[in-house]
């Protein structure tokens, strides 16, 4: 392990999927996303999440996606910890003959393990969620479940033996997987696939703000999408 190459490693990840991917492409779009994620510790075991995300729609026209989700950390160690939550989400969508709004709840559990790989931060995150999506015009509301893969290296730009502060480079991927009612998504078990990799600023131990650029492959029912993203996150840790 110690004689992985992280950067390397997880660039060739990205790649190779957005490689077997992009073949299968047909729509490209350019959005914007900004987030805001935040973990505060309670206690040995016991901690609170939250995160809030708003995705504009193609070519930065309106706000498509608003996301709140809530959530409670039980600790089992430092570098392992169980989460459940709750995500209020939905769909704006303008056209010429329409405006609406589809909503969306969610239910969700995930188990997350940091480690370090060639003296790097990486974190695995697991998570599984049901959706409740509602009713939208002749569309009846639905129940689906899908699944999550999350991976994230942060690489600092100078060698510490503890990145407390200082500029970083952060390398991500998110692989998702339907596996309850495929046929009220999209008909496949792949549901979507997140690459990521930003350039950020660590203030301290506790607060982290990077911009960077996230690649969205969506399978859909008809076209698939490519949706190029410029994110900004602020992480926040107390």
């Amino acid at each position: 392990m110690k004689n992985v190459n992280l950067p390397k490693a997880m660039l060739a990840l990205i790649i190779s999927i957005l490689t077997t991917v992009s073949a299968n492409a047909q729509t490209n779009e350019f959005s914007g996303w900004g987030a805001w994620f935040h973990s505060q510790k309670l206690s040995k075991h016991w901690g609170l999440h939250i995160d809030a995300q708003f995705r504009s729609a193609d070519k930065l026209a309106y706000l498509k996606n608003p996301l709140i989700r809530p959530g409670v950390h039980y600790y089992f160690a430092n570098n392992k910890y169980a989460t459940v939550g709750y995500l209020y989400t939905g769909t704006h969508r303008i056209t010429p003959t329409q405006n609406t709004f589809r909503t969306e709840h969610r239910t969700w559990e995930q188990f997350i393990y940091m480690h370090k790989l060639s003296g790097n931060a990486v974190q695995h995150r697991f998570r599984l969620e049901q959706r409740y999506v509602g009713a939208l015009g002749t569309s009846d509301p639905y129940f689906a479940q899908r699944f999550r893969y999350f991976i994230r290296g942060v690489i600092p730009t100078t060698k510490q033996t503890e990145f407390k502060k200082g500029t970083f480079v952060g390398l991500q991927n998110e692989l998702f997987a339907n596996i309850q009612n495929i046929e009220k998504t999209n008909n496949n078990v792949f549901d979507q696939n997140r690459a990521y990799v930003s350039f950020g600023y660590r203030f301290s131990k506790m607060i982290d703000l990077e911009a960077g650029y996230l690649n969205q492959y969506v399978k859909n029912l008809e076209n698939d999408t490519f949706n190029h993203v410029a994110q900004i996150a602020l992480y926040t840790r107390f």
